[in-house]
């Protein structure tokens, strides 16, 4: 087993309590099931959100999936002027059997204007 990162981000609707869990959700579970991986293979998450989003924690919602084990932290991106707004990024480290070659980094919804290079 190797120790792998996995990449995901999501444009928030709004900053709002349920909002933020909704898309948090959305984006963990994708992330989780693009690449077969379970809670049991994560060694943690870091979770960011742009400035404008400050209505609850994202970590908030992993809990809620039963990530009760898995050390995640939140944090705030920069404020880069132009930057698009009412972002969550993650950054999942798992144990995996792929290859880096064999992940699937997951962008959603206006997000995935940020990594066009990618496949859906």
């Amino acid at each position: 087993m190797s120790v792998r990162a996995l990449r995901g981000a999501i444009q928030v609707d709004a900053d709002t309590r349920d909002a933020i869990l909704e898309a948090t959700t959305e984006l963990l579970l994708a992330v989780l099931d693009r690449n077969a991986v379970t809670s049991e293979d994560l060694i943690s998450v870091v979770f960011t959100a742009t400035p404008d989003l400050r209505s609850e924690f994202p970590a908030y919602a992993a809990r809620q999936l039963g990530m009760t084990d898995v050390p995640l932290l939140c944090a705030s991106e920069i404020d880069v002027p132009g930057s698009m707004p009412r972002v969550l990024r993650l950054l999942a480290h798992v144990e995996t059997a792929r290859q880096r070659s064999e992940l699937r980094h997951v962008y959603l919804r206006g997000a995935a204007q940020l990594r066009t290079d990618l496949p859906t």
